[in-house]
Formats: structure tokens, sequence, C-alpha cells
């Protein structure tokens, strides 16, 4: 299974549909800022699953801020990343991950793409901001593997 992440997309679509098309995953997931475009694309590509969280430039919204799926048998624990406070460090987040026994901890926020896989196995992603760069995740049998892809 092959999962494109992306984050603070801020009404760039263009980066992340390009991506979409190139990749053809079979699934994404948007860690907000804007969620809007997360239904953009749902939108575009309306076979395509699209699992979304909102940001803190969202507004005010129902959906929960913090999700965590399963996907091929992988737990990941998702959120934008400011209720973790990320701008100043991973350790809340790395904690909340660790404390929820997940594979994968994806976030946003800070703009800055970050992809490392920490000594008890736990995958830490952010794929940056969409209009510079995104992640890929790959779930083949037990194996999990994560990387970024910076834009051009």
């Amino acid at each position: 299974m092959k999962i494109l992440v992306f984050s603070d997309s801020h009404r760039f679509l263009s980066g992340m549909v390009q991506a979409i098309e190139e990749e053809k995953p079979d699934q994404v997931i948007h860690l907000g800022d804007l969620m809007g475009d997360a239904e953009e694309l749902s939108w575009r590509f309306q076979t395509l699953p699209i699992c979304m969280v909102p940001g803190n430039c969202d507004g005010w919204t129902t959906a929960p801020a913090i999700k965590r799926i399963t996907l091929q048998g992988k737990n990941i624990l998702l959120s934008h990343g400011h209720l973790w406070r990320v701008k100043g460090g991973y350790d809340l987040a790395i904690a909340e991950a660790r404390k929820s026994g997940v594979d994968i901890l994806l976030f946003g926020h800070t703009h800055r793409a970050y992809c490392q896989q920490l000594e008890d196995g736990l995958w830490v992603m952010n794929p940056g901001a969409s209009r510079t760069s995104y992640g890929t995740i790959l779930l083949e049998g037990d194996s999990i593997f994560c990387a970024l892809t910076k834009l051009i």
C-alpha cells in the first residue's frame, strides 16, 4: 500500500495534484491547514480514500483534531501538531504516540519536513509544507518504509 502524506497546503493544490497523478497512491492523508484543500482533492480524485484532520488555520470545526487509524494492520496517529506544540519540539507528540502504541506518528504545523525511525521502531514524519515537500509511506507485509520527496 502506498500512502501520500500532505500538510500545510494553504490553498496550494497543484503540487498535491501532481504528486497524486504521478505517484498513484492507494490512500492520501492530509494533516490540516487547510482541510478545504483535502476536500478539493476528494472532489478531484473521487475514488481515492482521503483521511484528513483540521489544523490551527481551519477555524471552528467538529472534525476530530487527532485521529488514530489502521491501514494494512499498522496503527497511525495523526494530527496537525499544534495541539502537541511541535514548533517547540516533538517530545509531547512522540510521548502521545508511544502511549497510544502506534507504529507511525504523523503531524505538520512547523512547515519543516522531518522523517525518522526512532530506536524503538516508531516512525515519525512531518511532510513539511505541501508547497515544498510531501511524505510517502509504503506498507508491505510487516514492513514500513517512510520517505520525503522535495518538490522542485
